[in-house]
């Protein structure tokens, strides 16, 4: 309960710093949101609540605004983001193997966290290093020429214990 009556503070605290000017207008809600993501990481559904009433429009707008646009998140991010490419060059190359893969060690989906916070896996489009392909981003750390072994590698380096990549079975369809 305490939590939660912090957690409202601080929301409101965001919005009252974000919004100091008062009543916002509609066209200003996309920048609003990458403030609150630069913030905090990501735009936590209690922003999106409490926001509808400063910008004048009903939450679902603002969950629909958020939920349009792929650069927001509305689950914090893990403490490292693992974002694998998926451009023509990587996919020619595998990088759809290479996200499965660290999907099955981390025993996520692409777009999710870890259940202990410390990994996200993401999709991205492409981050221009084509002649790596294919490529994985680790926080800011470009990874060229992955295959699934470097995959483990990288995981082992973030102290993935060997034990918890056992491979897992891919999902049947």
């Amino acid at each position: 309960m305490r939590e939660t009556g912090e957690k409202e503070a601080s929301v409101r605290a965001i919005i009252e710093e974000l919004c100091v000017d008062g009543r916002k207008k509609p066209r200003e809600l996309i920048p609003f949101l990458q403030k609150v993501q630069a913030r905090l990481g990501y735009v936590p559904a209690e922003v999106l609540r409490e926001a509808a009433g400063v910008f004048g429009v009903p939450e679902v707008e603002m969950y629909a605004v958020a939920t349009f646009y792929h650069q927001f998140r509305l689950q914090p991010p893990g403490e490292h983001r693992i974002k694998v490419c998926l451009g023509t060059a990587c996919h020619l190359m595998g990088g759809q193997r290479i996200l499965d893969w660290f999907g099955r060690r981390l025993d996520v989906r692409e777009g999710q966290t870890t259940a202990d916070g410390k990994f996200t896996l993401e999709r991205v489009a492409c981050v221009g290093c084509c002649a790596l392909a294919p490529v994985v981003v680790v926080d800011e750390k470009v990874e060229g020429k992955v295959s699934p072994t470097r995959a483990d590698g990288i995981l082992l380096s973030l102290g993935v214990k060997p034990e918890a990549m056992k491979p897992k079975q891919p999902e049947s369809a």
